[in-house]
């Protein structure tokens, strides 16, 4: 090959191809870029119209995924590349990768129905999948949960699908169970009516519906009031621990004993 030949497939073949690599590199910026704006308009648009987050989180990422599988068929394109081939080469690929990744597909269907269903959404508090916590995002598959020891922990949209869910954000109000164990001297009617009027103070609990007190049990030690007030989720935790030093404090004002446990002797006949 002489030093012409040479010259002619620089000054060609060598040139056109870097044109293209420079053209496809513009156009990959170019192309993610304007994904972005599209993303980011329809997101703004489905929150001005009060859509719920989740679904614009689970919408957007089903875009975001299919306009860059757009953007590199279009790439592949402008070098000449039979996309058509490519395509069907990609679709058996994908069946391929479907039944190795079976799991991954039923991770997406199931946050495909949960979207649908809605069991859960962004904010609630839940127990989901063996995990207790606030959801932080739903994803394509898995959920984003935030534990209340503030630990960033995600889970297979399969296993909170296919497990017990509990929505602690559906209702306006839950229960917080507590009980207090008397002496035996104490009269139990006299001790609900000092925990009613304590538990009324405490802030945050529900006047609909009424805190709960209530004689539960009579054992050997005395008996057992049960202490149920009502509060929003998000105030659970407060009011549960105000409700201990409340049954506390009125013990002590009270001025009751401790309870103790009961031992029954028996003689022996001589």
């Amino acid at each position: 090959m002489d030093m012409q030949s040479i010259q002619n497939f620089f000054s060609t073949t060598v040139a056109d191809l870097a044109v293209k690599v420079l053209a496809a590199i513009a156009f990959w910026i170019v192309g993610r870029w304007l994904i972005g704006r599209v993303i980011a308009i329809m997101s703004g648009a489905m929150n001005r119209n009060a859509i719920d987050p989740t679904l614009t989180k689970y919408l957007g990422s089903i875009v975001n995924v299919a306009l860059n599988i757009a953007l590199v068929l279009g790439i592949l394109g402008y070098f000449g590349i039979q996309t058509t081939s490519l395509a069907a080469m990609l679709a058996g690929a994908g069946v391929a990768i479907g039944v190795a990744w079976s799991g991954m597909l039923g991770n997406f269907a199931a946050g495909a129905f949960m979207l649908v269903l809605r069991p859960i959404k962004v904010g609630d508090f839940v127990q989901v999948g063996g995990l207790v916590g606030t959801v932080h995002e739903l994803g394509l598959f898995a959920t984003t949960i935030v534990t209340p020891d503030n630990v960033f922990t995600l889970v297979g949209n399969s296993k909170i699908f296919g497990d017990t869910i509990q929505n602690f954000s559906a209702r306006p109000v839950r229960r917080v169970e507590r009980t207090a164990q008397l002496a035996g001297s104490v009269d139990p009617l006299d001790a609900i009516a000092r925990f009613k009027a304590a538990v009324a103070q405490i802030p945050n609990v529900a006047t609909d519906p009424a805190p709960e007190v209530n004689l539960l049990d009579i054992n050997l030690v005395g008996t057992v009031i049960a202490v149920r007030p009502y509060c929003h989720t998000d105030h659970y935790w407060q009011v549960y621990f105000d409700t201990n030093e409340a049954i506390v404090r009125v013990c002590k004002e009270a001025g009751w004993p401790a309870p103790t446990p009961t031992q029954i002797m028996k003689t022996m006949p001589a």
